[in-house]
């Protein structure tokens, strides 16, 4: 969509606002086009001693109403339409995000956190300046250069209005030219703002891998590299938008100076009052603003259409995964696997390859493997932030594509490795899917995933800031916030996905009877523990072992010890490891 298409839309449903506008500021053109009539009609009264003291007054008290007026006006038009300006900044911005919030993990593995926060804020902000300022300002300048040439060439004299416009084809030449500058400029300038947030977001996020390493310095001096990148595109923009002054300068000095030539000319013949020469320079004085406001509108419409460029194709991606599901109420019945194969984009090894597997209501399952066998991936596809290009993934009878996201993802609680808590109190993080949760039900969830202790053990208990993602907590605490959390929420569908690799053994088995315990008071929920530890799945009603993407084992523990295959020697290799710890 072009910004012109963005805008127009725009103004078409905010149309009371913009009309409004309009009539306000044909107002206050109407007016500051009278204003050098009336002071002209004053001087020639005066020049002729046709002008009484009375006269004189009303006429200076009239101009000063006038200026009154044209100041209420200005005040009106403003708040009128800015705030329909920043509507569209609102309306684009909902969509950035919404559009963000149902992209796939795929989406953002090619996309910079920083970049998008950019596009969020500098670029948005641009196109909402295109929709505000320069519409007004266009409206404002077009209406004024309109009534003011009407009346110099009707009102005044049409041979000074032509002479005066002879050196205004040329400043029309220039605008186009630095236009063309600046909207080149104001693509590269946003390029560089999205560079250096990208490289602050990601220094403030590591910023303890940073200190550690002692990468400070490298990381400042990267910085400024690129601030100073950023400042010099932003100052090239800036050199190109200041050459509209000159150009408007240049342009209306040669008018004036054509302008009192001939005017000179004629008052000296009698063909034109000084009355009227007045009047026809103050004219030409207010042709200064519609002149600016070409170069303004110019400016701010350039960096409009780079933005859009910028901020469009995001909006146009399309989901990495589709949402195009209708069933809203998940049917009960089994989680089925059936011949499921996924690929990544652009590997050519499958990430999974023929898996079948299922999971009754009640359950557990366990999924082990080496690293990159594939757990993760099986899980993703779970949760449809994948889509398999083979088989099929159903729950209850029904393939996963026909149930809304919203429905899926909602009868299931995630525990990645990674665990994310937001920059609020441990309560708060614990009761991010239940927001309504009473403090009991909190510490219940968080006595149940192991955390209760530690988190009376802070000064601030329960209502301790966690920091951004977490960063006063431990790795291991973390996980057990998190994992609190999807316990709180009480899904049908639990994924642990190696939620207990940053706690101890103990720890880990005080949680996983837990779990076993919630089971039992809740039937239908299903558990699925993706593990390099195998003890965490040791109770699992059914185990699967992936390697390199393929089942090559299932059964429960004790089949799987029995077969002697790779769970068998990875059993062993690490009761040996846990029992050397032990000493």
């Amino acid at each position: 969509m072009s910004l012109s298409k963005l805008v127009g839309s725009f103004v078409r449903r905010h149309w009371r606002s913009y009309i409004s506008s309009a009539f306000m500021l044909a107002g206050v053109a109407a007016l500051t086009v009278w204003i050098p009539r009336k002071i002209g009609t004053l001087i020639d009264g005066l020049a002729a001693h046709s002008l009484g003291p009375g006269d004189l007054l009303r006429g200076l008290l009239q101009l000063l109403a006038m200026g009154v007026a044209i100041y209420l006006l200005r005040v009106g038009w403003r708040l009128r339409l800015f705030a329909a300006a920043y509507q569209l900044g609102v309306e684009l911005r909902t969509r950035f995000y919404a559009r963000l919030s149902a992209q796939g993990p795929a989406f953002y593995q090619k996309q910079r956190t920083g970049d998008l926060m950019a596009l969020a804020t500098n670029d948005i902000d641009a196109i909402e300046m295109a929709a505000g300022e320069a519409m007004l300002a266009g409206f404002d300048g077009t209406l004024t250069l309109i009534m003011v040439l009407g009346i110099m060439t009707l009102g005044v004299d049409w041979r000074l209005a032509c002479i005066a416009l002879l050196p205004f084809p040329f400043m029309a030449f220039a605008f186009w030219r630095i236009s063309t500058h600046i909207h080149v400029a104001a693509t590269d300038s946003l390029k560089r703002f999205s560079s250096l947030n990208d490289h602050v977001q990601e220094a403030l996020s590591g910023v303890r891998t940073l200190r550690a390493l002692g990468l400070e310095q490298r990381s400042a001096a990267q910085f400024g590299e690129l601030a100073a990148h950023a400042a010099d595109a932003s100052l090239r923009a800036q050199k190109w938008e200041a050459a509209y002054e000159p150009a408007v300068g240049l342009t209306l000095t040669a008018a004036s100076v054509l302008t009192l030539g001939l005017g000179g000319y004629l008052v000296w013949h009698n063909e034109l009052t000084i009355g009227a020469l007045t009047s026809f320079t103050m004219y030409l004085g207010q042709l200064i603003w519609p002149m600016f406001a070409a170069g303004w509108v110019l400016s701010l419409i350039e960096r409009g259409r780079a933005a859009l460029a910028r901020v469009q194709p995001l909006l146009d991606t399309p989901l990495s995964v589709d949402d195009h599901g209708t069933v809203a109420e998940l049917a009960p019945g089994a989680l089925v696997l059936d011949h499921v194969g996924y690929t990544y984009t652009g590997q050519t090894v499958p990430a999974l390859a023929d898996v079948s597997c299922s999971v009754a209501p009640g359950q557990t399952l366990g999924l082990v493997g080496p690293t990159g066998s594939g757990k993760s991936t099986l899980l993703r596809v779970l949760l449809r932030q994948a889509t398999p290009q083979t088989g099929e993934a159903s729950w209850g009878g029904r393939p996963l594509a026909d149930y809304t996201l919203a429905t899926l993802r909602s009868a299931i609680s995630w525990v990645p490795q990674e665990s994310f808590l937001f920059s609020a109190t441990i309560a708060e993080n614990i009761a991010l899917a239940r927001p309504d949760a009473t403090r009991a039900q909190i510490e219940h969830a968080a006595h149940m995933a192991a955390i209760h202790e530690d988190i009376l053990r802070f000064p601030q208990g329960y209502d301790t800031p966690v920091g951004e993602r977490g960063i006063t907590l431990s790795g291991g605490q973390r996980q057990r916030v998190a994992i609190a959390r999807s316990l709180l929420a009480d899904s049908t569908l639990l994924l642990l996905d190696d939620a207990l690799s940053a706690v101890d053994t103990g720890t880990e088995t005080r949680i996983l009877e837990h779990l076993e315990e919630l089971r039992r008071a809740r039937p239908e929920r299903s558990v699925i523990i993706a593990s390099h530890r195998l003890s965490a799945v040791v109770n699992a009603d059914f185990i699967v072992v992936l390697r390199d993407g393929r089942i090559t084992e299932s059964g429960t523990h004790e089949a799987l010890l029995e077969r002697d295959g790779w769970y068998a020697s990875q059993w062993r290799y690490q009761q040996l490891e846990a029992s050397l710890d032990a000493l």
